[in-house]
């Protein structure tokens, strides 16, 4: 047991840098990929049949292309996404790479998280709106929006637990982070106690974020 210890205590250092890396890239991703599922998740729920921006067209686009990428193996996604991230970031492997390749595939399935947390507004409150005059575009940053908000801090903190799922299989083209260190030096060097020491900080962290996801959510939906 001592021994344990002493082998964790010596790669306690090693561990925390790759957590450090891991939210680095998650941070990332979640910045660039969240920001575009909002505003895919937000089309999905204004343009479709009887939204305040009704365009069939519109949706029917979006919601084939959410279709089409969302089911698919991230571990396949990101291995197919290579040779355009050469040419946006200008490499195939490496934390830029991974990054890019998280950061699409989180968009599709944040745009459904999205979509799904919006449908839940009342309707009668973005009537009541409507009512009294205010255009679409207001209607959504100041009814849809901030009437969905508790719904989608809970929504955001569930696509970032399933971000650092995806920064572990992101080794195959380079990645590193916490996940992929508990592969390549743990099960792949036949070594558990690197194995389970990283999978022990990595549910440590998923459990901060998940507090502090339902604590902020618990605060906005009691206003």
């Amino acid at each position: 047991m001592s021994d344990i210890i002493t082998e964790v205590s010596a790669l306690m250092p090693t561990l925390l840098d790759q957590a450090g890396i891991m939210l680095w890239i998650v941070a990332l991703s979640l910045l660039f990929g969240g920001i575009a599922g909002l505003i895919l998740g937000l089309l999905l729920y204004v343009t479709r049949k009887g939204g305040i921006l009704q365009q069939p067209i519109i949706f029917w686009v979006i919601n084939i292309l959410v279709n089409t990428f969302r089911p698919v193996p991230f571990i396949i996604f990101i291995a197919a996404v290579q040779p355009l991230a050469r040419v946006v970031v200008g490499r195939g492997i490496g934390a830029e790479a991974v990054v890019f390749g998280i950061s699409i595939a989180a968009s599709f399935f944040i745009a459904r998280l999205v979509e799904q947390n919006l449908m839940s507004v009342d309707p009668g409150v973005i009537e009541a709106a409507r009512a009294m005059g205010a255009g679409p575009w207001r209607i959504i940053w100041t009814v849809i929006l901030p009437e969905a908000l508790g719904p989608l801090v809970l929504g955001y903190t569930f696509a970032i637990i399933a971000l650092i799922d995806m920064s572990a299989v992101a080794g195959i083209i380079g990645g590193e982070g916490l996940g992929n260190y508990a592969v390549a030096y743990g099960y792949r060097q036949f070594n558990p106690v690197v194995t389970w020491s990283a999978l022990f900080l990595i549910v440590i962290v998923v459990q901060v974020i998940q507090a502090l996801g339902n604590v902020l959510a618990r605060k906005i939906l009691r206003r």
